[in-house]
């Protein structure tokens, strides 16, 4: 198994919709109607969750601690952009973070009161060394939440076929971000503490989560 984890979404709302989203406190657990089933059907499945943490906190809390842990140096790698109508997530972190996925798994399923779309969306939660995405079909996802307007559920199948293809952009966003923090990194030669502006690139994060709400 990958000590890379990630989680990633992407949400149709309006401009608006994503600040308000930005502000608004990340929802309790009963945002998610079956919490215990995270990992059935997929890859995890027999593994049932009844230790969640619920973190109190906004989004843009969340969101601008990881970019700031970025900036240190720290894995948590971070492209959160309101694009074409929609919010895109790619959250990549080293090991398995448990409050860190919990925190975003429920964040997004917040979002689903502020969605454009009555469609229901989804939310990707997988392990993968070189954190890309897998294909549609891959057997090694490991949890599937759909979200709605009214709250969001664990699914234990589901064709994943346009929702990986919809997220072809943020992945592509994220490598960007991935490969200029490689050639900082490679350059760095000094005594300081290591510290970059990169991953706060309005291309990889939207100035909104960055701004004194």
């Amino acid at each position: 198994m990958s000590d890379s984890f990630l989680v990633a979404t992407r949400i149709p709302m309006s401009r608006e919709g994503f600040e308000r989203w930005l502000d608004t406190p990340v929802p309790g657990l009963d945002v998610i109607a079956n919490p215990e089933a995270m990992f059935d059907g997929w890859l995890w499945h027999g593994d049932r969750r009844d230790d969640w943490s619920t973190p109190e906190l906004t989004p843009r809390a969340f969101l601008a601690d990881r970019v700031e842990q970025a900036c240190q140096g720290k894995p948590a790698v971070t492209v959160l952009l309101h694009r074409d109508g929609a919010l895109e997530a790619y959250l990549f972190d080293m090991g398995y973070r448990r409050p860190v996925v919990d925190a975003a798994l429920l964040m997004f399923a917040g979002a689903g009161a502020v969605k454009s779309d009555p469609a229901e969306d989804t939310v990707l939660f997988w392990a993968e060394t070189g954190g890309n995405l897998f294909d549609a079909d891959d057997d090694g996802w490991l949890a599937v939440l759909s979200v709605g307007r009214d709250g969001a559920r664990f699914v234990a199948d589901r064709d994943l076929t346009d929702v990986v293809a919809g997220l072809r952009p943020a992945e592509d966003a994220f490598f960007d971000l991935v490969a200029v923090l490689a050639e900082e990194e490679e350059d760095w030669d000094s005594d300081e503490p290591y510290r970059t502006g990169t991953p706060r690139d309005p291309a990889h994060v939207d100035p909104a989560v960055l701004a004194t709400p």
